[in-house]
């Protein structure tokens, strides 16, 4: 009787510190396309190249899980915590990670084409040459974020914080980046022709080089910008602070405002 018990008591502690570590179940090759994973802890799980495709994973704890290479192509992720996930080559077209907690999470290579991130912290990331076509990032926190060569052409990112990011060479033809936050924002080489840049905040940025034909400048904040080399070609550039930048061999051929 006594050994029972003892077994039962030692049986729920091993319960309870496991659940406490969090899981590390490892589902590899499993089938959970579709499932219903809502609020489950997935906690450390080895997801490595599993179809998540149009899983429910609304408030799940997969925080430091490996999901290298998996495919969450439309999945719901919607207030999930992903904290240090390996999400690298990861398929995320169409997924929603609206208030997704991506703090220390590995984006590098991933797909996220038309992924919604609205409300995502994902500061401080490397999302080096991750492909983000049209994904909704409105709100999102990406100051000190590594974006370059990032193909993030017609993305919707108003309002987001970028303070301090890398977006060096980064394709960006046609992005929303109205009354952004890219203050010390490194953009050298960056194209961003047709970008809507009304009312960002880019003092102090280094847009060496960079590609701003037809760009919306509108009341945006360049003083002491580095805009050496820059294409502004046909920009506008009406009520634009340019104090103090540095705008030798610019091309302002067209440019209107000035």
């Amino acid at each position: 009787m006594i050994r029972s018990k003892i077994v039962v008591i030692f049986g729920l502690v091993l319960f309870m510190a496991g659940f406490f570590a969090g899981a590390q179940e490892d589902l590899r090759g499993r089938d959970l396309r579709g499932a219903d994973l809502s609020g489950r802890d997935l906690r450390n799980a080895n997801l490595e190249g599993v179809d998540l495709g149009y899983t429910n994973l609304w408030d799940a704890n997969l925080e430091g899980a490996n999901l290298e290479g998996a495919n969450l192509g439309n999945a719901n992720l919607w207030d999930a915590n992903l904290r240090g996930a390996n999400l690298g080559n990861a398929k995320l077209r169409g997924a929603n990670l609206w208030d997704a907690n991506l703090e220390g999470v590995d984006l590098s290579g991933a797909d996220l084409e038309g992924a919604n991130l609205r409300g995502a912290n994902l500061r401080r990331r490397d999302l080096f040459g991750i492909r983000q076509v049209g994904a909704l990032q409105r709100g999102a926190n990406l100051s000190g974020a590594n974006l370059s060569g990032a193909y993030l052409e017609g993305t919707n990112l108003e309002g987001a914080r970028l303070e301090g990011t890398n977006l060096r060479r980064a394709e960006a033809e046609g992005v929303n980046l109205e009354d952004v936050d890219l203050r010390n924002a490194d953009l050298e080489g960056a194209d961003l022709r047709d970008a809507n840049l009304e009312g960002a905040n880019l003092r102090n940025a280094d847009l060496e080089g960079a590609n701003l034909e037809g760009a919306n400048l509108k009341g945006a904040d360049l003083r002491d910008a580095n805009l050496e080399g820059a294409n502004l070609r046909n920009a506008d550039l009406e009520g634009t602070k340019l104090e103090g930048a540095n705008l030798v061999d610019a091309n302002l051929v067209g440019a209107r405002g000035r």
